[in-house]
């Protein structure tokens, strides 16, 4: 019957780890889940503020050229083309900007590189597990 020990705790060190590997793996689906909804929102917000941004631009880039008109200035040439080339390139740096912002803000939902891909941490607690039951089981052989 001592011999059964150590296959029993054997059993249950594989069956602990079979149970750990499930967890980790739903966890590990529930965390791509949670991730991907966070991204597909940062996604909308960030494409609702870059057409925001678009409209102001087009409609500030009018309303120079108009004032611009008005006062006899082409905006075709000279200090208007250079106005109106300044507003476009500050519109091209901010769309930039926040795509950069937006990759920082996608990468900065994981801990680490290895959160999404591996998680280690339930196969070293199982294995720890693993090893004290089969280092009693072979106290206990070894007492016969």
């Amino acid at each position: 019957m001592a011999q059964l020990v150590p296959v029993a705790s054997l059993l249950t060190g594989v069956a602990g780890l079979v149970g750990a590997q499930q967890q980790a793996e739903a966890q590990r689906r529930q965390q791509q889940e949670v991730q991907a909804t966070r991204e597909a929102q940062l996604r909308l917000a960030g494409e609702e503020q870059a057409r925001q941004r678009r409209a102001l631009l087009a409609r500030t880039i009018a309303s120079t050229r108009a004032r611009l008109a008005a006062g006899g200035v082409s905006a075709a040439e000279g200090s208007g083309a250079a106005l109106v080339s300044a507003l476009e390139e500050e519109g091209r740096t901010r769309a930039q900007a926040e795509a950069k912002d937006f990759a920082l803000r996608i990468a900065a939902g994981r801990r680490s590189l290895l959160d999404e891909q591996l998680n280690l941490a339930p196969f070293i607690r199982v294995g720890s597990q693993l090893a004290t039951g089969l280092s009693s089981g072979v106290r206990s052989l070894l007492n016969l």
